[in-house]
């Protein structure tokens, strides 16, 4: 039985709706006004249902697809405009309980040099991350209860937030951490985290199974509903995601489209954020033993569908994926990318030796911020550091009905411009302030408000004067 509004892992994600799905998706790949109408539909911006997107992902007509992507685009840009928000992964510990066969984290893996951060090492890495610019994080940490209880997470995040360096500041914390309990959740809501991300890995629950045979992981139901304890909890912001190539990636794309829906259905709120992340190389991990990898180009169709499918969400893209790729995939509807990153424990303050890797996967953009910044600039997006929504309570369905009704871009785009301006006048290296400042010039220009207008460049001219944090 398929119920979006149930609370049960099996019938929110339900194996025979998945199967029906595929089934209809296959039928209808060369039903041409079927996809047209639905193409017409996504127009609308209202999001698509998840078996409308399947029969988008199965379709290989070259023209359709143009319009498709060609949709994608328009989309993104009215809800998000040109805006691309900055962030970085803080891996705390690699200690983990967990037999999860595509993570080299798995606790049979002896290779792997395990580290643990103490609070003065968090201390230097926020430093070291803060000194390049960033305002944003994403806190990582493998399971283990006794190396990685919810207390050093809380501990971790007071720690962070209470680092203040130059004018550098970490204003928002977000957190990537496994699936745990309603009253952990709230400790975690009261720690005055942002959003709370946790990827599924797949949807088949019998391949979920085999692929995390030992830990707490292993417990498919459990993992699965990890969202509606942390929204019962009161964390409104959660971020989705799958690691395309563990399982077939037109089951995965439909289960986590319906597991959007089920929010939607459940809560009223859809998934803040949807990651895409693929399965990559790591120490212990071929993707030989993956059959289901997927290719670039069927990549950048699953961003561009799940951008007009759940048309409000923040699509985000790390630096797993190649210059190349994130450059197609920024116009398909990305809105978040991670910039300079590092995958290791530690690593931003120093540099980890080559001996004691303890990186979870490879990074293939290896840029630093500032590259990325300036290569941003020279495609025409808007590098933000903005994390006003979170501090000015614009969370779960007060942010969702802003952005569904356009609204968001009043307070998104000087807040972007602001944020970039702090970037520009304390880190950016003098190629990349003269392309900032450009940018800035012209889209200042195009604030509708002119109320808002005046106050952004007021608060402009501020920053050069040293003052910061300012916030719509």
């Amino acid at each position: 039985m398929y119920r979006p509004e149930s609370t049960v892992a099996e019938e929110f994600i339900s194996h025979a709706e998945i199967l029906e799905t595929l089934d209809y998706a296959r039928n209808n790949k060369n039903n041409r006004p079927l996809i047209e109408s639905i193409i017409e539909e996504a127009r609308k911006c209202n999001g698509l249902s998840h078996r409308q997107a399947a029969v988008l992902l199965e379709c290989d007509e070259p023209d359709l697809i143009e319009r498709i992507f060609q949709l994608a685009r328009e989309i993104k840009q009215r809800f998000y405009g040109n805006r691309i928000v900055m962030f970085a992964p803080l891996y705390l510990s690699n200690y983990c309980v967990n037999g999860c066969v595509y993570c080299p984290y798995h606790f049979k893996n002896k290779t792997i040099a395990r580290k643990k951060l103490s609070q003065d090492e968090i201390k230097q890495e926020v430093i070291a991350l803060q000194d390049m610019g960033h305002k944003r994080l994403a806190l990582e940490a493998g399971e283990d209860p006794r190396n990685n209880p919810i207390e050093y997470i809380l501990e971790s995040i007071k720690t962070i937030y209470g680092i203040h360096h130059k004018n550098g500041a970490i204003r928002r914390v977000n957190v990537n951490i496994a699936a745990t309990t309603v009253e952990n959740y709230k400790k975690l809501k009261d720690a005055g985290i942002g959003t709370y991300i946790l990827f599924q890995e797949t949807y088949h629950k019998q391949n979920y199974e085999a692929l995390h045979l030992t830990g707490p992981k292993s417990n498919y139901a459990y993992h699965t509903e990890a969202m509606d304890r942390a929204m019962q909890a009161g964390i409104d912001d959660v971020g989705l995601g799958v690691l395309f190539g563990l399982n077939t990636y037109k089951y995965d794309f439909t289960g986590l489209l319906m597991h959007a829906e089920h929010l939607e259905a459940a809560y009223g709120v859809g998934p803040h954020t949807i990651s895409v992340p693929r399965i990559c190389p790591a120490d212990d991990v071929s993707l030989q033993d993956f059959p289901d990898a997927i290719s670039d180009d069927i990549f950048s169709k699953i961003v561009a569908i799940i951008r007009i499918t759940v048309p409000y969400t923040g699509i985000i893209v790390s630096t797993r994926e190649s210059v190349a790729s994130r450059r197609k995939v920024l116009e398909l509807g990305v809105s978040q990318i991670s910039g300079g990153s590092r995958t290791s424990v530690g690593g931003y303050a120093t540099p980890e030796p080559a001996e004691e890797n303890s990186s979870q996967f490879d990074i293939s953009d290896t840029r630093t911020l500032d590259d990325i910044v300036a290569w941003l600039l020279d495609m025409g997006h808007l590098p933000s550091f903005c994390t006003a929504c979170y501090r000015e309570g614009r969370t779960g369905d007060r942010f969702m009905s802003l952005v569904k009704s356009g609204q968001i871009a009043n307070c998104c785009a000087p807040n972007a411009l602001m944020t970039l301006k702090e970037y520009l006048m304390d880190y950016a290296l003098p190629e990349t302030f003269a392309k900032g400042i450009r940018l800035i010039e012209e889209e200042i220009e195009k604030i509708p408000n002119p109320k808002v207008k005046e106050v952004a460049l007021r608060n402009l001219r501020e920053i050069e004067n040293g003052k910061r944090d300012f916030r719509f």
